[in-house]
């Protein structure tokens, strides 16, 4: 902070009375120069260099001036910068009697600085003030106080400068993404297994035996489902039985197919017409080798497991028979025959079924209502773009995401939903979900990101994308936002709407943001504000009162103007008072 004084040169601007002591001070008015409208720069910093004139007599030559700046928005105090302190010489000396009688302190002796009441003065002052990150615009005002006569105290408050952040105006731009309708086929693939029990050496299957019977219903309940869906055709299904390793290769590999063929008599024995599916159902049997027993004893942490480890891969080219002959050589072949030799045999199966397409919008509507497990991604995004309310929309967006996890349409869409309605919680969990994120959902990721205020995640999110839809227009509006106004500008270049007009503005580029409403043209209350910003800008007031008034119809413009730095020149206007009462 700095301030000087020399003999008046400027008419003030913008009056004060100081109602001090009446017998010396009456009608003399301090004011400020250079009253100006200014905005944070990307450091969030504010420059402030005015002047206070001080005429003659507007203190008494007992006294002392005090002025004390202060960043205030919605008449709460933000800040208190450094104090201007002007001391009459009767006050002077009177002080410094009292210091040396008393010991009297002096809290302002350091800035105090000596003058002449009875001269017309002129006081530079320059600051600095960092401004708040959610600062939304308010004032630097002076409060002026005297002290020395006993009766004065705070005498008056001084405009000093209108500091404004209208950044906040500028909104991101979301897309709601489309994918055309396609009729594809429908093929499901999948696959299960069966832990099953069966007597040495039989393949016969015995509900009794262990869990059988859970597992073979399991079997049922999955496959049978399939055969027995109107909307569902099998079109394959493969069994094998899983070869145990230890024991006789070849006799393994027979007996292991044999009881996978036991397994599907049983299932085919419970499908009705189960005759037509003799031609795709195959049987079959695949050695399950040593790694069940390897994988067990490492996570045991036997001591053995190396060994096993080593003789598999030395004798990965060969037969089960060759590994089990070394291996049964082991001290620990005992403990893997109690502990990891499994019990169980698994059947293992692996299907492929089709389904019904949809085309029609009616038939669309109608089995969704049924069946929405039945429809493809395309399918459900259709009936999306079918149904009326958002409401109806959002519901089929979340089962889309149901069934197909990594959606990028329904997830991309149901976001900018709910970001429309202020559920940013629920968007950004959408959002986490996926796995991987196309360039239309990192723009909708890159507005999340700006609309909580994570200005620099916004930008990370774009670079090296500016060049996709929207991406270019997003981080001019993410450079705005963290009050990067001439990157801002430069990035809006080319772009017709309300959102360039207002950053045309912060980068004080007033005629530029005027020509970009009068092209966009006026449709919207958030048109009409920025329209009244723009001419506030220009010191038009009657054109500014005009589009003020038309803003002001919608209650959140109206509660804003109140509290708007560059309509704060107007507040002693009374139709400025009837626009925003």
């Amino acid at each position: 902070m700095k301030f000087r004084y020399k003999n008046f040169i400027m008419a003030g601007m913008i009056p004060a009375v100081i109602a001090g002591c009446a017998s010396s001070n009456q009608g003399k008015k301090i004011t400020v120069s250079q009253l100006e409208t200014i905005m944070p720069d990307v450091d969030s910093v504010v420059n402030l260099d005015v002047t206070f004139n001080i005429p003659r007599y507007a203190f008494s030559k007992r006294t002392r001036l005090i002025m004390v700046p202060q960043l205030v928005s919605a008449d709460s105090m933000v800040k208190e910068c450094n104090p201007v302190i002007l001391d009459a010489p009767i006050y002077n000396k009177k002080n410094e009697m009292k210091k040396k009688l008393s010991g009297h302190v002096d809290i302002y002796g350091a800035e105090a600085v000596r003058v002449n009441p009875r001269e017309d003065m002129e006081i530079k002052y320059s600051t600095t003030v960092n401004v708040p990150s959610d600062f939304e615009g308010g004032k630097v005002i002076a409060v002026v106080s005297t002290d020395g006569c006993g009766e004065c105290e705070i005498a008056d408050t001084l405009d000093m400068a209108y500091v404004s952040d209208i950044s906040s105006l500028v909104t991101p731009k979301t897309n709601y993404m489309s994918q055309e309708f396609v009729i594809r086929p429908k093929t499901v693939e999948g696959s299960g297994e069966a832990m099953l029990q069966f007597g040495i050496n039989r393949s016969d299957i015995n509900l009794e035996l262990g869990s059988n019977e859970e597992e073979m219903n399991n079997m049922l309940k999955t496959l049978g489902g399939i055969m027995t869906d109107s909307l569902a055709t099998m079109r394959g299904l493969k069994i094998d039985g899983m070869a145990s390793a230890d024991g006789a290769y070849s006799l393994n590999l027979r007996l292991a197919k044999k009881r996978a063929a036991s397994a599907a008599d049983w299932l085919m024995d419970r499908i009705p017409s189960s005759s037509k599916y003799d031609k795709i159902i195959s049987v079959g049997s695949v050695p399950e080798g040593w790694e069940p027993v390897l994988l067990a004893m490492k996570a045991d942490g036997h001591k053995g497991a190396a060994e096993v480890e080593e003789i598999m891969e030395k004798y990965k080219d060969y037969n089960d028979d060759v590994a089990e002959r070394y291996i049964r050589c082991l001290d620990c072949w005992e403990d893997i025959k109690k502990k990891y030799l499994q019990s169980g045999r698994r059947v293992v199966y692996v299907y492929q079924y089709s389904l019904k397409s949809f085309t029609t919008d009616k038939e669309l509507l109608e089995m969704y209502g049924k069946r929405p497990d039945a429809f493809n991604e395309d399918e459900l995004l259709k009936v999306a773009t079918l149904k009326q309310s958002d409401i109806d929309k959002a519901q089929v967006y979340e089962t889309t995401l149901r069934y197909f996890p990594n959606s990028q349409v329904a997830a991309n869409n149901l976001s900018v939903m709910l970001m429309e309605e202020g559920n940013i919680d629920k968007a950004e969990g959408i959002l986490d979900s996926l796995e991987v994120i196309s360039t239309d959902v990192a723009n909708t990721r890159s507005a999340l990101y700006i609309n909580r205020g994570n200005y620099d995640a916004a930008v990370n999110m774009i670079e090296g994308r500016e060049d996709a839809s929207n991406m270019k227009y997003n981080l001019a509006i993410a450079e705005a936002r963290r009050r990067n106004y001439e990157k801002a500008y430069s990035l809006i270049q080319g772009y017709k709407d309300s959102n360039a007009a207002v950053i045309a503005l912060c980068a004080g580029h007033n005629e530029d943001a005027l020509a970009i409403m009068q092209e966009c043209g006026v449709s919207t209350g958030k048109d009409e504000y920025v329209m009244a910003l723009i001419y506030a800008r220009m010191n038009m007031e009657e054109e500014m009162l005009i589009h003020l008034a038309e803003a002001c119809k919608d209650a959140n413009f109206k509660e804003r103007a109140s509290k708007e730095a560059d309509f704060m020149p107007y507040a002693n206007s009374e139709k400025f008072h009837e626009i925003v009462k």
